[in-house]
């Protein structure tokens, strides 16, 4: 896509307002700031709602924003702004700095050292992130895609009573550039459809199922079999069993797994290092966790969501192991962090997680790793589709959630549970790890595959 042609798009930053932060840059020296960043976003987003089978709801949102941060006299502050326009510039600034100097001296603030800063990021569509076809993209289309998607009439049993679905796309522009000569950008675009889908059983008893898929060009959507994913979820869940409270194994499906990993991403923050609010305080070169588990940082595959080549500092991202071999590899640093706890600088968080498939040595491969080969490889357990609740202490690593799910037996799903809760530690859990499946959702940031545990305290 030519410069031209994507400044033609709403969405994306013109070359008055990259100017303009340019600008700002400048002006702020000018008034005293030792040392400036400036954050300029822009994202257009269209949704278009449908309930059972109509158009429910059209939302248009376009939103800009300028973040300034301002190193003055060892003193630091961020502003930001949505008027981008040179008159008033000054103004703002003026007073910006001005209230910065009024803050207490911050010596840990400063900008990134050079040789860690982005440089391949200049157009901002170097990861292939954006669809060069989104401005084609009308309203009409848009709307029939979203009227298409409906299923709500179709549906003939009675037993469906209730569809709602949304089809939305964006494009999202960011430039972060500073005052020693950093300029990066980062373009996307998103296309994406979800769907609930509410129906009823013979006795009255609702039930609710959630389907959806995303991608950043709209060739690579998959709308159509979200409504009927989302109802044989809702239909899968009548008739519920209660089971009684104890160790069980559980698997984790790929849509749900990511939220057993984002704990142990938080608590790798520099952050919860610093304030001593973090289970994995003091385990950086440790083996805290099994051998065969791996967690990767993949921020620079080319057409894959949650894709970046830089942090909001302009830090380079780069290809690594968060934990390999069980060993916690980095912490995520950023450069006050690094300041303030006199460690080395990495960045300021996982870009693109991902868990590679692997299996507990002595287990037996069970010829696949997608959801149906681990819950053969774990026999008996419970499979767990949906998260209801609950919290997780980042000091200790205690856990505590509701689930529902299914109970499965030789691999094989007998009948769904509800309302089960799921408690125990963290680090107890993931060195309880059986298996990672090789089925991560495309459409996710977050690259988690269906997990398998042994010996997960459930409750009734």
């Amino acid at each position: 896509m030519e410069e031209n042609d994507m400044e033609m798009i709403n969405g994306m930053l013109s070359g008055k307002e990259i100017d303009l932060a340019s600008k700002c840059i400048e002006t702020a020296r000018r008034l005293g700031a030792d040392r400036v960043r400036v954050t300029l976003s822009k994202s257009l987003m269209e949704l278009f709602g449908t309930l059972n089978g109509e158009l429910d709801k059209v939302n248009h949102c376009l939103d800009r924003s300028m973040s300034v941060s301002l190193f003055v006299d060892g003193r630091f502050g961020t502003f930001s702004t949505n008027r981008l326009e040179e008159e008033g510039l000054g103004s703002f600034l003026e007073k910006s700095i001005s209230t910065v100097r009024m803050l207490a001296p911050d010596p840990c603030r400063a900008l990134p050292s050079p040789d860690r800063k982005a440089a391949g990021a200049v157009s901002g569509t170097e990861l292939d992130l954006m669809d060069p076809d989104y401005a084609a993209v009308s309203s009409d289309q848009r709307l029939k895609m979203a009227m298409d998607a409906s299923i709500f009439n179709g549906n003939k049993d009675g037993r469906l009573i209730s569809e709602e679905g949304e089809y939305s796309d964006s494009i999202y522009d960011s430039l972060v550039i500073d005052s020693e000569g950093l300029f990066c950008r980062h373009c996307e675009t998103s296309f994406e459809y979800g769907v609930e889908m509410t129906i009823i059983d013979g006795g009255g008893n609702r039930y609710s199922g959630y389907w959806w898929d995303s991608a950043p060009r709209l060739r690579n959507l998959g709308i159509a079999s979200c409504g009927a994913t989302a109802l044989e979820r809702a239909l899968n869940q009548i008739g519920p069993q209660k089971i009684g409270s104890g160790k069980y194994t559980m698997v984790v499906d790929n849509e749900n797994s990511s939220r057993l990993v984002a704990p142990l991403l938080s608590a790798l923050s520099g952050y919860s290092i610093q304030q001593k609010n973090s289970f994995l305080t003091d385990t950086l070169g440790n083996r805290v966790f099994p051998e065969w588990l791996d967690i990767l940082d993949r921020p620079h595959q080319k057409g894959r969501s949650g894709s970046r080549l830089f942090d909001s500092e302009g830090v380079a991202t780069k290809e690594h192991s968060i934990i390999e071999k069980g060993v916690v590899k980095e912490y995520f640093i950023n450069t006050y962090m690094s300041n303030k706890m006199g460690m080395a600088p990495t960045v300021e968080d996982a870009t693109r997680p991902v868990i590679p498939a692997s299996i507990s040595p002595g287990l037996a491969n069970p010829g696949s790793l997608d959801q149906e080969g681990i819950l053969r490889l774990a026999g008996d357990g419970i499979l767990v589709t949906g998260f209801n609740g609950g919290n997780s202490n980042s000091a200790t690593g205690n856990f505590s959630f509701g689930v529902d799910g299914f109970r499965f037996k030789d691999g094989k799903i007998l009948h769904p549970v509800r309302e089960m809760l799921i408690t125990g530690n963290l680090l107890t859990l993931w060195n309880n790890l059986l298996a990672a499946g090789d089925d991560p959702r495309s459409c996710k940031s977050r690259q988690i595959p269906t997990l398998a545990f042994k010996d997960v305290d459930f409750s009734a």
